[in-house]
């Protein structure tokens, strides 16, 4: 078990769609110090599932975190959204969510992201918004 699971039985047993919580708040419910870098580097608080363990025991709980003030050392952890044609809220009651992606959509994402990371070099004035494809037709 993690050190950081209390922080996910928190969260989970919270019912609420945010959670606003201070670093010390979450050290209080872990029972331990958080490390120097939760509070000197934004990232650690990023939402990337292989960021940190902690990372994942509020993704596990259903959250993300947002609002992340490092000078204040002050967060809101939010309720992620659900996929599928409707969801439950806490009340019972169905609402509309977000539509999955498609496995094409997930599949494409995961080639698509970080593949070029550090090879690739923009010209130094080129307008990344313009239309290409006469460009491309023309052969330039």
């Amino acid at each position: 078990m993690s050190k950081y699971a209390p922080l996910a039985d928190h969260l989970r047993g919270s019912g609420q769609e945010s959670v606003p919580m201070t670093f010390a708040d979450i050290e209080k419910v872990i029972g331990a110090k958080l490390p120097q870098s939760a509070f000197t580097h934004r990232a650690w608080w990023s939402n990337n599932p292989t960021n940190n363990v902690m990372t994942q025991s509020w993704l596990e709980a259903g959250y993300t975190t947002a609002e992340v003030d490092m000078a204040a050392h002050k967060l809101v952890f939010r309720k992620a959204a659900q996929y599928g044609p409707a969801a439950k809220s806490g009340s019972g009651e169905l609402r509309d969510v977000a539509p999955a992606p498609s496995t094409a959509e997930v599949a494409s994402f995961s080639v698509v992201f970080g593949a070029l990371k550090g090879t690739v070099t923009i010209k130094p004035g080129t307008d990344l918004t313009a239309p290409v494809k006469a460009d491309w037709e023309a052969g330039r």
